[in-house]
């Protein structure tokens, strides 16, 4: 992930009002504190990155490869692990604990999450089609795609064509999103609007290069 950040679990929405009275709606994420378990650099690995830890559980609901490489950075171990690239020449150390004090009222940042899956569904759903005529004799075909296809040339159906099929469940990506309030404390971040995931989702939280 381009930008550096932190891992959070989404926990919902709520709306808050400014201190010049304005109403905004917001999305309220634990973010971090997120440990260092891993520093990259271009010499050994060809890229700069740091790896970083988010929701503490046993070591022993981990495999024997991730124990070996969590233990390195003697800092507890973790369910998710996630890649953020900071600037080159950052001076991060393994164990080191990001939380939300990275950001700052009124930064921008960018978010990335699993988007809520909605299963199979049809053209009128899924593309906001607008179905076939519902009157003079038709059938109940009402809901239908239409034609999809076309004549002997080239007698196939094109990729890419709107049609019925997976909704939702895919990785989303919001920029420019508005940090409106941050809470150390409680290690909370506000930001201003929705963000990708249903409750208790895992998201990404970067800085808005």
């Amino acid at each position: 992930m381009n930008g550096l950040g932190l891992i959070g679990r989404k926990l919902g929405m709520t709306s808050i009002f400014t201190e010049d009275g304005k109403y905004v709606p917001v999305t309220v994420v634990e973010a971090g504190p997120c440990p260092v378990m891993q520093v990259k650099d271009e010499e050994k690995d060809g890229y700069a990155a740091l790896q970083l830890g988010y929701g503490a559980i046993s070591s022993s609901k981990l495999t024997k490869a991730e124990q070996g490489h969590q233990g390195k950075a003697n800092s507890g171990s973790y369910r998710h692990t996630k890649e953020f690239r900071p600037e080159k020449n950052h001076e991060y150390d393994i164990g080191e604990v990001l939380d939300v004090q990275l950001f700052q009222i009124g930064e921008r940042v960018k978010i990335s999450g699993q988007s809520k899956g909605r299963g199979f569904a049809g053209v009128m759903k899924r593309w906001n089609f607008r179905g076939l005529p519902a009157t003079h004799g038709h059938h109940k075909v009402h809901r239908s795609p239409g034609a999809i296809g076309q004549c002997a040339d080239p007698a196939r159906v094109f990729k890419g064509k709107k049609m019925a099929g997976q909704m939702g469940n895919k990785q989303v990506t919001v920029s420019n999103a508005e940090v409106v309030d941050v809470r150390a404390e409680d290690n909370l971040l506000l930001i201003k609007g929705q963000i990708p995931g249903h409750k208790d989702s895992v998201v990404m939280i970067r800085k808005q290069r």
